[in-house]
């Protein structure tokens, strides 16, 4: 049997620029063919809301906030309409008279909001439901105050 002697230096081979060169060309196929599956977005056709002009005027409804505290005291917008033992309370019904008749010549509904403190009694609120009902204001919402 005859030895074959190798020579390290022989065999060497050296660094290969064709197998790169086909793996770059393989990757840049890859991104060309997604890049046409991937949608545009202006392709979308949607319309947001809000974007509708109007052609008349909206009117708003002007709110108006009576509060009633735990001792009895009636507040409209923040501001004293009677103590707690006015049960007929003819500040708030002129108040309000005149609120519904301005509500009336602007065409606007009169909303009216009655906020309560948890503790108020009850009996107050119907006395402003009565001034309520006697200004002829008939849009009446309720909210209860929490105490922090």
């Amino acid at each position: 049997m005859k030895r074959v002697s190798v020579d390290p230096n022989e065999g060497t081979v050296g660094f290969q620029i064709a197998p790169m060169i086909d793996v770059v060309f393989v990757i840049m196929l890859f991104f060309m063919v997604m890049a046409g599956a991937v949608k545009v977005e202006k392709e979308h056709n949607c319309r947001l809301p809000g974007t509708v002009e109007t052609t008349k005027e909206i009117p708003f409804a002007d709110e108006q906030v009576i509060s009633i505290t735990a001792k009895g005291e009636v507040l409209l917008n923040e501001e004293p309409m009677a103590t707690p033992g006015d049960k007929l309370m003819p500040k708030l019904r002129d108040v309000l008279k005149r609120v519904k008749a301005n509500c009336d010549a602007a065409k606007t509904p009169a909303v009216l909001t009655i906020a309560s403190e948890q503790d108020a009694k009850h009996g107050r609120t119907m006395d402003v439901l009565d001034c309520a009902a006697e200004a002829g204001i008939t849009d009446v919402s309720f909210n209860v105050v929490e105490l922090e």
